[in-house]
Order: C-alpha cells, then sequence, then structure tokens
C-alpha cells in the first residue's frame, strides 16, 4: 500500500493536484471519513485497494452518492453498484490465471518452480447513470475506450 501512495503522490506533483489522503481502519470509521473528505471541498475520490474497502463496496459506494463524491475505483463491482468509474485489474481475469496455476500445482508442479505472474487484463468500467445524477459529462473520448458502460 505504501508504494501505491508513494506513487499516487508523485502523479498528483505532476499534475500539480492535492492530495488529502484519508485512512480507515474499519467500517465503523467510513462516515468520519467522509465528513472529513467533504469538509476539504475535494474534486473527486480515488478509492485505493484494499480487501476490507472491496468488501464495504456497497456501503462506499452508498456514502459517495450521500456526499455526490465523483469516485474512482478500482474494480468494476464497485461500479456495478452505483459507483462513477473503476480502472483496475478484472478480478475475473485474475480467477482464471489462478485456476490455471491450481491445475498445474494438483497435477504435480511445485509452486516455487512456477514463474510470477503479473495482471494482463486491465478494465475501465463508467457509470452514465452515476455521472448524471452527479452532473458530470463524460468525454466520448473516455466512453470510446471504456470496456463497459452502464448507461
Amino acid at each position: 500500500m505504501t508504494d501505491m501512495v508513494k506513487e499516487t503522490e508523485t502523479v498528483a506533483r505532476t499534475l500539480s493536484m492535492h492530495l488529502q489522503f484519508v485512512g480507515v481502519r474499519g467500517p465503523d470509521e467510513f462516515a468520519r471519513a467522509f465528513s472529513t473528505m467533504t469538509r476539504g471541498r475535494p474534486d473527486a475520490l480515488i478509492m485505493l485497494p484494499s480487501p476490507m474497502l472491496f468488501g464495504e463496496r456497497k456501503r462506499i459506494v452508498d456514502l459517495a452518492a450521500k456526499y455526490r463524491l465523483p469516485t474512482m475505483y478500482n474494480n468494476r463491482e464497485s461500479v456495478q453498484l452505483g459507483g462513477l468509474i473503476a480502472y483496475g485489474t478484472s478480478l475475473s481475469d485474475l480467477y482464471r490465471r489462478a485456476a490455471v496455476y491450481v491445475d498445474k500445482i494438483l497435477k504435480g508442479a511445485k509452486p516455487g518452480d512456477l514463474p510470477v505472474g503479473q495482471p494482463t487484463k486491465f478494465e475501465l468500467v463508467i457509470n452514465l447513470k452515476t455521472a448524471k445524477a452527479l452532473g458530470l459529462t463524460i468525454p466520448p473520448s473516455l466512453l470510446q475506450r471504456a470496456d463497459q458502460v452502464i448507461e
């Protein structure tokens, strides 16, 4: 997670953007975090990957809608629940690739002998219903690049 934060800070500096990191340790801190964020009048929210946040994605999508905060997620599932936009690895592709490794191991391959894989399929998903509710217009050039557009 530290590397992601550092990379995000580097990109923000390059783009002359101000970042405000608001961490949470559990779901009971979500309301406080959103309240803290909105006092700073942010233009948008980026959700960094986290198993806990993924498990609470519906609640986070609902809070982002309540506070009218355009949010970018790292998973399509959040956008399918009403989030604005997602760009990240395809979980279904990762599961398929994991199944190939499991198959090889069950057939006798030693896990230590298998190559380390990196994600190769990334998805861009945009929810136009959410964009409209937030009063946002998504550029046609971005819509054309999307793997899925929810209308």
